[in-house]
């Protein structure tokens, strides 16, 4: 991962030959197109607890289908966690200026308490780490977390976890494009 440092809007391949075996893949580091113009924090009105908090931010999506992303936060400089869904697509939402709730990041080896998971606690410093990420990425992830969604439950869908990794690789190779901004959540 530090053998060299990816540059915006520039393509990448992997080769990998071993016993006997080749895989490939290629991915595309975007432009830092899309990005959260601000943070601000409110209350939850669902949630008694007054401590807890929703975190809000304003994105605006360049016109043009195909802008990708993937959110992590980091709470008072502690590991980087995905969102419980940190994949989206502009399906929905092109070319507009929207707000909605970041959604607090999630440790998927602990377990989770989806009553609070999405809340923040006041006095919190947050980071997010806001991405923009190329369809095969997003296909991946998007996937992916379809099926951690649907484990153990009998009455799901099986879901195939896509990759874009050739000759029967498991995972994917991606680049990411970087936003970091930070907030403090007043005590």
């Amino acid at each position: 991962g530090t053998a060299f440092v990816g540059e915006l809007a520039k393509s990448y391949s992997l080769r990998i030959l071993t016993g006997g075996e080749e895989y490939t893949a290629s991915t595309t580091i975007p432009a830092l197109t899309k990005t959260i113009d601000s943070l601000w924090w409110q209350k939850s009105v669902n949630n008694p607890d007054t401590t807890q908090v929703m975190l809000m931010c304003r994105v605006t999506d360049p016109p043009g289908f195909g802008n990708y992303i993937r959110y992590f936060t980091s709470v008072d400089d502690e590991p980087y966690y995905p969102g419980l869904t940190s994949t989206f697509d502009d399906q929905v939402v092109d070319g507009k200026t929207y707000s909605l709730q970041v959604e607090k990041g999630v440790d998927r080896n602990e377990e989770i308490d989806f009553d609070t998971y999405s809340f923040f606690t006041r006095g919190d410093s947050v980071t997010v780490k806001f991405t923009n990420i190329d369809k095969a990425t997003f296909d991946f992830w998007r996937t992916m977390e379809y099926s951690y969604s649907s484990i153990g439950n009998p009455f799901s869908s099986p879901t195939k976890v896509i990759s874009n990794i050739k000759g029967g690789g498991l995972g994917y190779f991606g680049g990411y494009a970087t936003q970091y901004i930070g907030y403090k959540i007043p005590e």
